[in-house]
């Protein structure tokens, strides 16, 4: 890309402008995989203060970007940080993920939970994503992220990460009333949220529902889509330049209902071909990811080919390069910037291998 002034390719393939190329980002591109963050994890053992303390979730941040110039940088966090700020107290812990102190099981409890503050519960995230803005100009995109409420609400009842979301799935079977209660709270909490972060300087938002593979088609319309269209209508209203994006873990079944969201782009993962995700969403809805994060453990040519398919697969407008889930934590350092490099060189990589 030439000059400063340009907008950046994420930015503009979000606004599903064709360029000779997809723009290239990863999700989980800070973390476990590089040297350098374990490096400082060891400085700083307690995920919350990486992710809490500006300087260090900054530098946390900029480590892919530094290291390998992704189109996408994207806000080092977790999606259940701004749960604190409604009265739910949470740890994460190293290798198990959020847990939550006193989950969310009555009435009395949802009807405690107070509105969200973000200037006051989370004034750190401001001063993250104003530095990664002044940092990487016009060449990088800056990305926030932000929980669904089912997926939050999953972890606010179930207290913890869930093979079979059993609590939570009692709940909306048994009471619904009460989970549809939190979900709406939920919902207006992180719109909340996803507004300040674009003040902040976010110039994308995604919605992680990785939960939301766990429900039936008919149970994902009750408890799923309501509210992430619920929170993308509100993000709209003030901020209707902002693209949004949603990604449901094992969402091959739920393509259709995912585009009725309100989302800009969707994620797509590896348990759908890329070619059968665009004859069902059609070539208008912008699309993101679809790689396997194991195909990073392959060869390069391995890798370089699976790219190169998605890509083909995707065609040249409307596709953000991903993989379809977060990178694996023993990925090869090598090969996560060998995506990079494929991704940017895709248009004279597929023109040579057409």
């Amino acid at each position: 890309m030439t000059g400063t002034t340009q907008a950046p390719y994420l930015l503009r393939a979000a606004r599903g402008e064709v360029l000779d190329r997809p723009p290239v980002w990863m999700m989980r591109q800070a973390g476990r995989y590089m040297k350098a963050y374990r490096d400082l994890r060891e400085k700083y053992p307690s995920f919350r203060d990486r992710s809490e303390i500006p300087e260090v979730a900054i530098e946390i941040s900029l480590q892919p970007w530094r290291a390998f110039q992704p189109d996408g940088v994207i806000l080092f966090s977790d999606i259940v940080t701004p749960l604190p700020g409604l009265g739910i107290e949470m740890d994460i812990a190293e290798g198990k993920g959020p847990i939550i102190a006193d989950p969310i099981r009555t009435e009395a409890q949802v009807e405690q939970l107070r509105p969200l503050e973000p200037e006051v519960a989370l004034p750190f995230i401001k001063t993250i994503l104003q530095a990664l803005r002044a940092e990487v100009g016009n060449q990088s995109t800056v990305l926030g992220f932000v929980g669904a409420p089912w997926t939050l609400a999953a972890y606010a009842v179930e207290g913890k990460g869930s093979k079979t979301y059993s609590i939570i799935k009692h709940m909306a079977f048994s009471n619904p009333s009460l989970l549809h209660q939190l979900l709406t709270k939920l919902a207006d909490a992180i719109a909340v949220y996803a507004r300040y972060q674009i003040d902040s300087g976010a110039q994308v938002v995604q919605m992680f529902d990785s939960w939301a593979g766990q429900l039936s088609p008919q149970d994902y319309e009750t408890f799923a889509l309501p509210y992430q269209q619920r929170v993308f209508r509100q993000i709209k209203e003030t901020h209707p330049d902002t693209p949004l994006i949603l990604l449901v873990s094992d969402s091959a079944g739920l393509l259709e209902r995912m585009a009725k969201s309100g989302a800009d782009i969707l994620t797509i993962d590896w348990t759908v071909d890329m070619a059968d995700a665009r004859t069902r969403l059609g070539k208008e809805m912008i699309v993101q990811g679809n790689l396997d994060p194991g195909v990073l453990f392959g060869s390069k040519e391995f890798i370089r080919d699976r790219i190169l398919d998605t890509i083909r697969k995707a065609g040249n407008k409307k596709h953000i390069l991903n993989l379809g889930h977060g990178i694996l934590p023993n990925t090869p350092e090598e090969n996560a910037a060998f995506f990079f490099e494929i991704g940017k060189q895709a248009d004279q990589l597929l023109a040579v291998h057409a």
